[in-house]
């Protein structure tokens, strides 16, 4: 989810916190209220930032979380994606993505642009 969507989409975003509490993730930082912010990056000569959505630890292992959702910056959202598919493949970390009804199309022709069609989807 790009930081324009933050405001529109907050709920679905503390639907996903939940999950990931009961499903024992620990550690979980958030870019939301109640919760720390994870550790954002910044691309060099420019003033673009990249902040996780969601950044939790399950049995010693990092993972990022993203939202999937309908964005209309769709290019932007790419580009966020697959910085982050490359930064948990340097780091051995979980990269993975969660979406809701109504966006799985949308996450699908992402993917498929993108060639991630190997990652499997969080559906909440």
């Amino acid at each position: 989810m790009i930081y324009t969507d933050k405001e529109k989409y907050s709920d679905i975003l503390n639907d996903s916190l939940s999950y990931l509490e009961q499903r024992g993730y620990e550690n979980i930082k958030a870019d939301t209220e109640g919760y720390e912010t994870p550790k954002s990056f910044n691309k060099v000569g420019s003033d673009v930032s990249i902040t996780p959505d969601i950044v939790a630890e399950k049995e010693g292992r990092k993972h990022y979380f993203e939202l999937s959702l309908k964005s209309e910056k769709p290019k932007l959202l790419k580009s966020k994606w697959l910085f982050l598919n490359t930064l948990s493949g340097l780091k051995s970390c979980k990269f993975r993505l969660i979406t809701t009804k109504g966006h799985y199309k949308f996450t699908n022709e992402m993917l498929s642009d993108l060639n991630l069609n190997d990652k499997t989807l969080i559906k909440i």
